[in-house]
């Protein structure tokens, strides 16, 4: 039995859960238009760019939660799955999850984005196990801050490592799929790294050291 890691955003799904939740949070009036469409996409662009500051976005991307109460939060969620995410679903990424749940692989989503977002969009995929970058809350409510080690770039090694231990298990034989240079630090540790619709830079980098490139969507 191997390690089956996913990244989610532009690889399992078709487009970008965190920047797709702004868009809907912009929808549906629970945030300031012009200034938080601008700023959603600024960070869009620092991400794929390989500039981004985590914790200046995070500061940033979790604010909204903590306005608002749960019952609300959890109803524009349910939207939120049925409008933006359902349809960034493809044929191709259920099947590369069935292809490995079939062979009796362990299942891991591991993705930067925070688990409030992405843990339904683990469970529609019928994936348990889920790192996610973790918002902090006390007394059932969001706090605006994160807790623990942001789940991006060398922090999604760290936070894996730690899942490793945990379970006591280990990376032989492991897979990890990602479309990102931001994940070339895992990609680097795994058995078979895969490209899946890679940005130029992890494009280069795949033709270079010969990694399969795969395309979902």
């Amino acid at each position: 039995m191997s390690l089956a890691i996913f990244d989610l955003d532009n690889t399992l799904l078709m487009g970008d859960s965190d920047y797709a939740w702004g868009q809907f949070l912009i929808e549906q009036n629970a945030v300031e238009r012009k200034s938080y469409e601008r700023e959603n996409q600024r960070y869009y662009e620092k991400y794929r760019a390989g500039s981004l500051d985590i914790f200046e976005f995070l500061a940033f991307a979790l604010h909204p939660l903590k306005q608002y109460e749960r019952t609300q939060l959890e109803a524009w969620h349910r939207r939120f799955m049925q409008s933006k995410i359902l349809p960034m679903i493809t044929k191709a990424s259920r099947a590369l999850v069935e292809k490995h749940r079939r062979a009796g692989d362990t299942l891991l989503i591991i993705t930067a984005t925070n688990s409030f977002i992405t843990r339904p969009i683990a469970a529609e995929f019928g994936v348990e196990n889920l790192l996610a970058t973790e918002p902090e809350q006390v007394n059932g409510r969001f706090t605006g801050k994160v807790c623990g080690t942001p789940c991006f770039r060398e922090g999604k090694v760290e936070r894996l490592k730690t899942w490793l231990y945990e379970h006591q298990s280990n990376l032989k034989g492991s897979w990890f799929y990602s479309d990102s240079h931001n994940d070339l630090p895992l990609l680097n540790l795994v058995d078979h790294p895969v490209a899946v619709q890679p940005d130029p830079i992890l494009l280069d980098q795949a033709q270079a050291r010969g990694w399969p490139i795969i395309h979902l969507h």
